[in-house]
């Protein structure tokens, strides 16, 4: 085999870019026994693949068939989180409805204020008008043949 061949080979087997034949080829190199000296590193995964592949596991598989007793957390967490979002819905909805009432109160109170105010204006006008009157009657005593 050319050595700058097999190093080319090795190269694109680390990059996962060789084909099935030339993974073949570096099998056959490796498990030979005539490595260079530098590439040998590479001859011991080769080797366990070969050694490996003649393994079998002759152990029997045991699968439980019970269902587990163990709790499923999954839908305590979903409950949890279910909760969580209702509770932090239902505070926005009592925080809003505060925050009506607040502006609601501040809106009556300044009607209030308001109310209280015309009628300042009003017995203003009324003590106006009560002058006004008493005028009209003196003018008309005071001159009766017009």
């Amino acid at each position: 085999m050319e050595l700058a061949n097999i190093e080319k080979l090795v190269e694109k087997y680390l990059n996962a870019e060789t084909s099935l034949q030339e993974e073949q080829t570096l099998k056959h190199y490796f498990t030979n026994g005539n490595v260079l000296p530098h590439l040998e590193e590479y001859s011991y995964l080769f080797n366990y693949f070969k050694a490996n592949k003649q393994e079998k596991f002759t152990q029997t598989i045991k699968l439980d068939t019970k269902k587990s007793k163990k709790r499923n957390f999954k839908w305590l967490s979903v409950a949890a989180s279910f909760a969580l979002l209702v509770s932090v819905f239902i505070g926005h909805q009592e925080y809003q409805e505060r925050q009506q009432r607040k502006q609601y109160n501040q809106v009556v109170k300044a009607f209030k204020l308001l109310s209280a105010n015309l009628k300042k204006g009003d017995k203003a006008f009324e003590s106006l008008y009560t002058y006004e009157n008493t005028v009209k009657k003196v003018n008309t005593i005071l001159e009766p043949s017009k």
